[in-house]
């Protein structure tokens, strides 16, 4: 088994900290692990993130407090740890936001580093942070948004930036609904995953993060990607330790 989604934002970059990720990966049964950080954590992606600092002073507070490392911190660290003989396999990489006019900048940035992986992610549309506060979608157009959503994925599988797509339906994290139904979306991104050739997450992220009650993508979207043969990679969105391969084998189970 392996977790391809393992956030290490909380500690120090060191040798202990990493210790413990592999220690709880071990005592879950995983055979690797894809270890990551967020791409507003480093100041070289700070363009893209100008859209969400206009958007509100709630979005720019809680961007001004999570940004500012450099992303030649994160691959020393990387470079470090690769050094060191681990009992498991670690792959590094990213999981960076998708902003569709910013493809020159993330390509620019990927090909100046050697990272294993670099996951995919749509956290903001049109500058709204959708997964933040559930109040904030008072007024929100669902229907709209959730188009808007998908359209940009299906930009960010089609850019060739990218190896896997993180939590593809995490716009339901507050449990509002689209009232359309979005079957012909999830075939067209079932096969453009497949033309492109990217995974997808199931990411128990939702369950973990927000205690939503579906694990994992939903039934229409997870059915359609099976019957695709879409290559599906198992993801526990971990923030810390203790919750490497949270929901995984649950998971696995429900999809065989």
């Amino acid at each position: 088994m392996r977790d391809v989604h393992i956030h290490i934002e909380r500690g120090n970059y060191t040798k202990e900290w990493i210790d413990r990720f592999v220690e709880q990966a071990m005592n879950m049964g995983l055979e690797e692990i894809y270890l990551l950080e967020h791409s507003h954590r480093f100041k070289e992606f700070a363009p893209m993130y100008s859209s969400v600092c206009k958007f509100s002073e709630y979005q720019q507070s809680w961007y001004n407090k999570r940004t500012g490392l450099a992303i030649k911190q994160f691959t020393n660290l990387i470079d470090e740890m690769k050094m060191h003989h681990f009992p498991i396999k670690i792959r590094w990489g990213l999981e960076i936001c998708y902003f569709p006019e910013y493809e020159q900048l993330i390509s620019e940035i990927l090909k100046s580093y050697n990272f294993d992986f670099a996951t995919g992610s749509i956290h903001w549309v049109n500058g709204f942070g959708f997964d933040h506060k559930k109040e904030f979608w008072n007024g929100v157009d669902v229907e709209h948004l959730y188009n808007q959503y998908y359209e940009c994925m299906i930009k960010l599988v089609k850019s060739d930036l990218f190896t896997g797509l993180a939590h593809p339906d995490s716009i339901k994290c507050f449990d509002f609904l689209p009232p359309q139904n979005l079957s012909n979306v999830y075939f067209d991104l079932a096969n453009q995953l497949n033309l492109h050739n990217m995974y997808i997450e199931q990411s128990g992220g939702l369950a973990l993060n927000y205690n939503h009650h579906e694990m994992g993508m939903n039934k229409t979207l997870l059915n359609i990607c099976k019957s695709r043969g879409v290559d599906i990679r198992y993801a526990s969105d971990a923030h810390k330790p203790e919750d490497v391969g949270a929901n995984i084998k649950a998971m696995q189970d429900d999809i065989t």
